[in-house]
């Protein structure tokens, strides 16, 4: 490992932080490959950026290190509308009380992203320990549908560099520990961030877990079981 985990002493809080970070990552973006498109919420929704500025406050005003967990990149239906990761507006108003004007279409990966999180205690426990986001911060549509950055090599490629400038930042200037980072999904994005993490030394440690929507597409009757599996790495 090229580094290990040591507090950072901030002088501002980590809402500010997190606002800055996400503020500034749709800049300067790379080419992608042809028919895939960037989900870019806070272009496309003028209301994207105060939600996502009245989440942080609301959740991270402080300078407590948080764990990192990742999923793939955002959806369509979720965080690439409402910048908060595993977040769809319907969830942002019920479980966060954030009202938004956002159709109030569920996403499967938030459904039970937040079946957890009430079951570790609610938001309020759950955030002061955690910030959920993803390996790549931006998401991906080809033909309408979503993509994920890891779907064809030539999108990895394409975005690699805001990986690594997304995943230095948080380390960096947003207050995340690094003793141990997890990782959603169990397939693809563990193997792509792993052999990341084993060149950049991120983090001492990766747990990954089953995603979301993996869960709820394939094991909905068992998610309870997957619930439990899920506050045990959290715990």
């Amino acid at each position: 490992m090229k580094y290990l985990y040591s507090p950072l002493t901030l002088t501002k809080m980590t809402s500010t932080n997190l606002y800055h970070h996400f503020h500034h990552i749709d800049q300067n973006l790379p080419l992608l490959p042809p028919a895939v498109e960037w989900l870019l919420p806070f272009q496309e929704y003028q209301e994207a950026e105060p939600i996502f500025q009245t989440f942080l406050e609301r959740f991270y005003a402080d300078t407590t290190p948080r764990t990192l967990v990742l999923g793939i990149n955002p959806g369509r239906f979720g965080g690439g509308i409402t910048n908060v990761a595993f977040t769809d507006p319907q969830r942002l108003e019920e479980e966060l009380g954030i009202a938004n004007p956002f159709p109030k279409k569920p996403e499967l990966s938030a459904q039970f992203v937040y079946a957890v999180i009430r079951a570790y205690g609610g938001p309020e426990v759950f955030y002061q320990r955690f910030f959920l986001n993803s390996v790549c911060p931006l998401g991906f549509v080809k033909h309408g549908k979503n993509y994920n950055y890891y779907d064809e090599k030539p999108l990895q490629n394409a975005v690699l560099p805001l990986i690594k400038t997304h995943l230095e930042g948080l380390i960096h200037n947003c207050n995340m520990r690094r003793d141990r980072c997890i990782c959603l999904g169990e397939g693809k994005n563990a193997d792509f961030f792993q052999a990341l993490n084993a060149q950049e030394g991120y983090f001492e440690k990766i747990i990954s877990l089953p995603h979301p929507r993996f869960v709820m597409q394939y094991k909905r009757k068992r998610m309870e079981e997957y619930v439990e599996r899920y506050l045990a790495a959290l715990d």
